[in-house]
């Protein structure tokens, strides 16, 4: 777990530079909260990516249809394909059968890392700054 904490946070400057962007915006009027969602699209890959999407309360995206725009409603790429774990050749049989006996507990502290990685960036971006309600979720929650 410390390598993923340490593969995370070397692109936490991507994700805060990102993240800063949204001070930028005026957000339009429909968004009610702020979704961060992680993609783990093949968990043997290791690779995550992390977008935000603004949303309703009925958790619907949310899209600027009019012509204005200085107005911001549209997903926002945080970062993109993080490599969060890395295996040597010769460590990759004795991972896996490491993961297989404890996929449940890996697969949860995994999860904490990605919420708390992206929390914390998200203080020190100052997304509190965003009156918005802002929550933390997986894709699908395959991991």
């Amino acid at each position: 777990m410390k390598s993923v904490e340490e593969n995370l946070k070397a692109k936490s400057e991507t994700l805060i530079s990102n993240m800063q962007e949204l001070h930028k915006y005026t957000i339009y009027s429909k968004v009610e909260l702020l979704d961060f969602v992680a993609f783990v699209d093949d968990p043997s890959e290791f690779d995550l990516s992390i977008t935000m999407f603004p949303m309703d309360r009925q958790a619907n995206e949310v899209f600027n249809e009019g012509t204005d725009s200085t107005i911001f409603a549209g997903s926002l790429g945080m970062i993109e394909s993080v490599r969060y774990t890395h295996l040597l050749g010769n460590q990759t049989d004795d991972f896996w059968d490491f993961y297989e006996h404890n996929q449940e507990e890996l697969n949860l502290a995994e999860k904490q890392a990605f919420a708390t990685y992206v929390a914390d960036y998200w203080k020190k971006a100052d997304g509190q700054a965003i009156t918005l309600p802002t929550y933390f979720s997986l894709h699908d929650d395959l991991i």
